[in-house]
């Protein structure tokens, strides 16, 4: 919740600057104009407006965001490393919950240990130092993270409703469907971020003398490029999955009702429904803000209107980070867990 707190903060510092109608800035990245003069590499410069290099020389960017990214990292790789290591060695039934949940941890420890070059990026004055080829990895890594998340949560649903209504059907095949499933994942995953690593992800800000990872991009990638990708990305990554986990839960919830047969049952398994209610409305709340607004921040750009959706779009950037590890906390509750398996007892 503390962390919930300080993405929240973030959001508020930004919104407190108002923008002037002929504002550039918009959603996730910065609007960049190409000028003439580059950084010497032969590459283009580009030119930002006033809110925009308020924001990058500003503390928020410079040192507030990189102190929450230093606790981040200091919980997530531990916590990532021990859950997956949990996971595989010293989990002897290789049930398909612990296959997606091994997976969904695998995951988080592969973007957190990028975390210390996002620290030194902020703490540099949002000056990427360490090359294309290392921002391309942060964002696909970034947004791969993201869509892991969604695809791995629908999974658990899934396979949490498959368990109520099959009880008898939780064996070896099901694990052996799972983790084909969860090569599927990774194969879709890595499909989808490719096109990240084909355009530049860094921008060379001639009036700060500063080098951006992902924060500044050219009008046009942002316009055109970006809206249809995302676009994409969030029907068929989000959207339908999220549709699916949704329907997964109000049946899963309909049949811990219809099993209800006395007093005792009656009390473990409502607080069995509260906490699926609990997880599908954090998990909408996570998931979809955060993809509409990638969506109409291009949409925005793309028609040329001038407005700002900065601070909305970076506070969900930062709550699917955070809050999702909530979500899997609850998937894993005794209650949960025990009901969900107990179901046909």
């Amino acid at each position: 919740m503390l962390v919930l707190a300080v993405c929240g903060a973030v959001s508020a510092g930004v919104t407190t600057t108002s923008l002037p109608k002929t504002s550039t800035n918009k959603g996730r990245s910065f609007i960049g104009h190409r000028v003439e003069s580059g950084n010497g590499t032969g590459k283009p410069g580009y030119t930002i407006d006033d809110f925009a290099k308020k924001v990058l020389t500003g503390g928020l960017t410079t040192v507030f965001l990189p102190m929450v990214y230093i606790l981040v990292f200091i919980i997530g790789l531990p916590s990532n490393g021990m859950a997956l290591w949990v996971f595989i060695f010293r989990t002897k039934k290789r049930h398909p919950a612990i296959i997606y949940m091994a997976n969904m941890a695998m995951a988080d420890l592969l973007f957190v240990i990028w975390f210390p070059l996002k620290i030194a990026y902020h703490l540099n004055g949002n000056n990427w130092i360490y090359g294309e080829g290392l921002c391309k990895v942060l964002v696909g890594f970034f947004y791969g993270n993201m869509y892991c998340s969604i695809l791995f949560i629908t999974c658990l649903s899934v396979q949490r409703y498959w368990v109520i209504v099959n009880p008898m059907s939780y064996a070896r095949k099901n694990s052996e469907i799972a983790i084909g499933v969860s090569a599927s994942i990774w194969l879709l995953i890595i499909l989808g971020t490719i096109p990240l690593y084909l355009y530049d992800q860094t921008a060379y800000i001639v009036d700060l003398n500063i080098t951006t990872c992902h924060d500044v991009l050219p009008l046009d990638t942002l316009a055109f490029d970006m809206f249809r990708y995302f676009l994409s990305l969030a029907i068929g990554v989000f959207f339908f999955p999220a549709v699916l986990t949704t329907v997964a839960y109000i049946l899963m919830i309909k049949t811990l009702n219809a099993s209800i047969t006395d007093e005792n049952i009656g009390k473990k398994r409502k607080k069995a429904i509260k906490l699926i209610l609990t997880v599908l409305v954090m998990y909408l709340v996570c998931f979809t803000p955060s993809n509409l607004l990638l969506v109409i921040h291009y949409a925005l750009i793309k028609n040329q209107y001038i407005g700002s959706v900065y601070a909305l779009e970076s506070l969900f950037s930062c709550l699917v980070e955070k809050v999702k590890h909530v979500v899997i906390l609850l998937q894993k509750s005794r209650y949960f867990s025990q009901e969900v398996l107990r179901i046909s007892l």
